[in-house]
């Protein structure tokens, strides 16, 4: 019966030519996977009957509405409620958190953080079958050599006895978990914790918590040093410092007139540092530390990191955000596509306009920004959009602006 329900789960209605292509794809697959040496019986195991799953196909090609600003995806991932859980756990597991820390220098408050943010301190792990979302995302094209990598380490974590194929279960994306580790991640960093033979990430505890720190050590945290802290910038800051990029000694941005926001010292750290805006020049500023850079290799969102940073200050009994965005508001990913379409017809080339702010949109928004003399933050706020359509809309009057090159595609978009 428990099969049953497995199987059902892991259905989904699709046309029946895509499930014949599908079985094609899966039977091809189990002969590679077999080939690599993964079991007959894990094989059995996690592929017999499965069938594609049409929620991770609308999953994976959704794209939001909105923009997400820096303040809206704080605001739901760092609430006082998750602060007092988040200081709950830390107390209820504080022998293993504290030995955890002593083991690989990670402290215990950032790892509390990273729970909170990745599953919401376990209680949100995902509940999709992780071959099965694997064997759809793998079929389905869209970066199918990277899923189909992912797949083949999830059955060799299943045919090591780590897991049973039928409890293998996690986000759509493959992540599992308590702290969400895909298959590839698992097999290059995962431990026993708890000393049974087993790597267990689901309902092991210890074995997540030295699973997540052992990756931090490995991607170079450096112990005694601070993800990021919130600054002040002074008058007459030159925007065009603040940006990943651009790295300086901590003293060379305490001599420009940078300090921290709870009016004490710049961290004494080894390596050097960046200031970020992460909702533009009217809203916070950060320094962020070599820490951040090992935050950004496990998620590279840079309001991840730094909600990491925020989580874990405040479950340690330090302060919450102290400056708010004086600009509210986001754009559309349509309103973003017309960005991007109006800098590249301005003469400052934002790339394919993909609805996506990457930072070959922000280094063009920051050379329209110098020409214009708006302050250089490369942030793409309303106020923005507005200034960048009122020029767009007098260059096109004017006929001056500048048109893409034809690409001499056909109707269906092919050369």
């Amino acid at each position: 019966m428990r099969k049953l329900f497995f199987l059902l789960a892991i259905w989904a209605t699709v046309p029946a030519f895509a499930q014949t292509d599908f079985d094609s794809w899966l039977a091809a697959f189990r002969q590679d996977a077999a080939a690599q040496g993964i079991s007959a019986d894990t094989l059995d195991a996690a592929l017999t009957g499965m069938r594609p799953v049409e929620r991770v196909i609308q999953l994976d090609s959704g794209q939001p509405e909105f923009l997400s600003t820096f303040a809206d995806y704080l605001g739901k991932r760092v609430t006082p409620d998750q602060v007092a859980r988040g200081q709950a756990k830390l107390a209820e597991h504080a022998e293993l958190l504290t030995a955890v820390e002593q083991k690989y220098g990670v402290p215990k408050n950032v790892l509390v953080a990273f729970w909170g943010l990745e599953t919401n301190y376990g209680a949100t792990m995902g509940s999709l079958n992780i071959p099965a979302s694997l064997a759809t995302l793998a079929w389905e094209g869209r970066r199918s050599a990277f899923f189909r990598k992912q797949l083949l380490d999830a059955l060799r974590i299943i045919d090591a006895g780590h897991v049973a194929a039928i409890d293998m279960n996690g986000s759509w994306a493959g992540a599992m978990g308590h702290m969400q580790f895909m298959p590839s991640t698992f097999r290059a960093y995962a431990v026993d914790g708890d000393g049974d033979a087993r790597i267990d990430l689901w309902q092991s505890l210890p074995d997540a918590m030295h699973s997540a720190a052992n990756y931090l050590k490995r991607a170079d945290w450096r112990a005694g040093e601070p993800v990021a802290i919130e600054v002040r910038l002074p008058a007459g800051f030159d925007w065009r410092q603040a940006r990943m990029a651009h790295r300086l000694p901590v003293a060379d941005w305490a001599a420009r007139g940078v300090a921290p926001m709870d009016g004490g010292a710049l961290p004494a750290v080894a390596g050097r540092a960046a200031v970020v805006l992460p909702q533009g020049w009217q809203g916070p500023a950060f320094m962020v530390f070599d820490n951040f850079d090992v935050v950004m290799d496990w998620n590279r969102s840079v309001s991840y990191a730094l909600s990491v940073a925020q989580l874990a200050q405040q479950v340690a009994g330090g302060s919450a955000l102290v400056a708010l965005p004086a600009e509210i508001g986001s754009l559309t990913t349509e309103q973003m596509k017309f960005l991007q379409t109006a800098l590249n017809e301005l003469g400052f080339d934002a790339g394919k306009p993909d609805g996506l702010p990457g930072p070959r949109t922000q280094t063009a928004l920051r050379l329209y920004q110098v020409k214009h003399q708006l302050p250089a933050d490369g942030y793409p706020a309303p106020s923005v959009l507005a200034d960048v359509e009122r020029r767009h809309a007098e260059s096109a009057a004017a006929g001056t602006l500048i048109k893409p090159a034809p690409t001499f595609a056909g109707p269906d978009g092919q050369p």
